[in-house]
């Protein structure tokens, strides 16, 4: 029997973390002498409180669904892909070629190819590393880290030396075509008579991002594939007992996560940069642990946990803006969330569960 109910595991112990999290930031904000009642309004008021504040939220959630999914897909397989930085960035290379140099006649077309390029590019570079763990035996942790390295290394070189338009300095390419443009969610939405604020990098890659929460749901709980993916993930040596290959499902798993880290890119490099540009993952490749660790690496919780880490992004944002809180402290907060989903998570599940036996014995 569960020491707990399924709810109290999804919900409840995620929320008790946030709130810890947040009453330990609210101290360090008034430590350094602010308001933490005032900045926790900002921080609302400047991320959900209007279409402006929602249009940069949903735009930070759409690139940590696609990161948080990609880590949830190796959870279940019971292995820790920290590369989801470098598959991004590869994943970006990869829109940029085929926004670059195919001719496309409409963004709908564009977009339908630069998924493809963006997760092809995204699995091959997750392939190596899953390939030296499935037959090499490499700790798929390390060499996940030291990809994302090589990553921004080769993404460097090929933007300076391939991709640069002459005459420019910086490291990125030339402005991608007209017809690759995506139209932003107000154009659909002011489109369909809901009025939304304009000049925000929210755009259509949201469905998308949307849509692969669901077939990662249905893939893991409805396929055959994905239920051998989570039997390897709950013991290795029973899945090879039960026929099931484990080279096959590092392979496998490991690609679809590099996939989906890679499709990231159709959102920040084809959405809102319109080009490549050298740091554009901007550490969402990371973010997207702390987001499969809060979500427990089920995609419904995933998109809140997204939603959640949106919602810092650009309420950080907010308060580094109007208030004297330096931008470091934001980073602090997020890592409060982080360290309280995460690596605390069993100070406040042990007494949850002891609470949930009790009350079965009282019960009983």
């Amino acid at each position: 029997m569960d020491k707990m109910p399924k709810w109290a595991d999804l919900f409840l112990i995620p929320i008790i973390n946030l709130i810890l999290a947040f009453i330990i930031s609210g101290l360090v904000i008034l430590a350094i002498g602010e308001d933490p009642i005032a900045a926790l309004k900002l921080m609302v008021e400047g991320s959900v409180m209007s279409t402006y504040g929602w249009g940069f939220t949903l735009y930070y959630a759409t690139n940590f669904i696609f990161t948080g999914l990609a880590v949830a897909v190796a959870f279940h397989a019971a292995m820790f892909n920290i590369g989801g930085e470098g598959q991004a960035m590869l994943g970006g290379l990869g829109v940029a070629l085929v926004c670059l140099f195919v001719p496309w006649p409409h963004w709908s077309l564009a977009i339908i190819g630069a998924m493809f390029s963006a997760a092809m590019f995204g699995a091959l570079w997750a392939a190596v590393p899953a390939y030296l763990q499935a037959k090499r035996g490499s700790h798929i942790v390390i060499t996940t880290i030291m990809f994302n390295f090589i990553a921004a290394s080769l993404l460097n070189y090929v933007l300076v030396n391939n991709l640069r338009p002459k005459g420019a300095m910086d490291p990125a390419t030339a402005k991608f075509p007209e017809p690759t443009h995506l139209p932003s969610l107000s154009d659909i939405l002011n489109g369909i008579g809901i009025p939304f604020a304009e000049r925000t990098p929210a755009n259509v890659t949201l469905f998308i991002a949307l849509a692969a929460c669901v077939l990662v749901y249905l893939l893991i709980w409805r396929t055959r594939l994905g239920y051998q993916i989570r039997a390897f993930g709950k013991s290795e040596p029973a899945a090879i007992y039960a026929g099931i290959s484990p080279t096959r499902i590092i392979m496998i798993s490991m690609m679809i996560s590099g996939a989906l880290a890679g499709m990231m890119a159709i959102n920040n490099v084809m959405g809102e940069a319109e080009r490549l540009v050298l740091n554009s993952t901007e550490g969402a490749g990371f973010i997207g642990i702390a987001v499969a660790l809060m979500g427990r690496s089920h995609p419904f919780g995933v998109l809140l946990a997204a939603l959640l880490f949106g919602f810092l992004y650009q309420g950080g944002a907010e308060l580094a803006l109007w208030t004297t809180i330096p931008r470091e402290l934001i980073v602090v907060i997020q890592a409060l969330v982080i360290l309280f989903t995460g690596a605390l998570d069993g100070m406040v599940r042990a007494p949850v569960e002891r609470m949930f036996l009790a009350m079965r014995r009282k019960e009983g």
